[in-house]
């Protein structure tokens, strides 16, 4: 006999009646088990019926299985919906600043820049960029013209860099890194003998680029404690 897949087979015993000797199929539901039931009642031994208290707690554990089968399903379908939209959600923060609460070696929040976002096994993940440090920008001057102004790139040692990408031998004297050293009003220039130079053009721009390490860093989306 087949029902929607389900195959059962019967034999004949010694006693001349009929029994079930094997399903095929795995996932039996609730219809499936009432029509296994009704076939098993027709072939029953009228002289041994089936104990109708047994064929109904059966039936019970049939549909508790079925529900709970159905409330599976479910479950998965709004575990994948809630996914897509927190990573949906996620995906505004690309570009901008974070912190995940954690305290830098110099005593304030770590901060990053979001690169991307990844679906890791269900867990939203912030793929970013932690900020090292922001780095003051530097201008020089032309000696020819005071209209004319040029960005100077310098390395976290201070040693200024030209716009052929060599070491020019100055160097902006540093507080700390990229934070350059101000006396009088005025950035302090060494010389390649790191002697002062007095009569240099360089001067601060006003604003500042932060400078980034070479690692990306993993962090769980529900970890983020500031976005800025």
């Amino acid at each position: 006999m087949a029902s929607d897949g389900v195959t059962v087979n019967t034999n004949t015993g010694v006693d001349g009646n009929s029994y079930t000797s094997s399903i095929a199929n795995d996932e039996l539901t609730n219809n499936d088990f009432l029509k296994l039931m009704i076939q098993e009642l027709k072939l029953q031994d009228p002289t041994k019926p089936m104990d109708s208290k047994q064929m109904l707690q059966t039936q019970m554990q049939m549909s508790t299985i079925n529900t709970n089968q159905e409330l599976a399903a479910s479950m998965k379908t709004l575990q994948t919906s809630f996914t897509q939209s927190a990573l949906s959600n996620a995906a505004s923060v690309i570009g901008r600043n974070v912190e995940d609460g954690n305290i830098g070696e110099n005593g304030i929040n770590k901060a990053y820049t979001v690169r991307s976002i990844e679906n890791v096994a269900g867990d939203v993940q912030v793929k970013a960029q932690q900020i090292l440090f922001f780095e003051n920008r530097v201008k020089l001057t032309d000696a020819d013209d005071d209209t004319k102004s040029t960005l100077v790139n310098y390395n976290a040692s201070g040693e200024i860099i030209g716009a052929d990408g060599e070491k020019t031998g100055n160097k902006i004297a540093l507080q700390e890194p990229g934070v350059p050293l101000v006396k009088d009003g005025k950035l302090v220039i060494l010389d390649s003998n790191n002697k002062e130079i007095s009569d240099h053009k360089y001067d601060l721009v006003g604003d500042s680029v932060p400078v980034y390490s070479d690692e990306l860093t993993s962090i769980p989306f529900s970890q983020v404690t500031k976005i800025f």
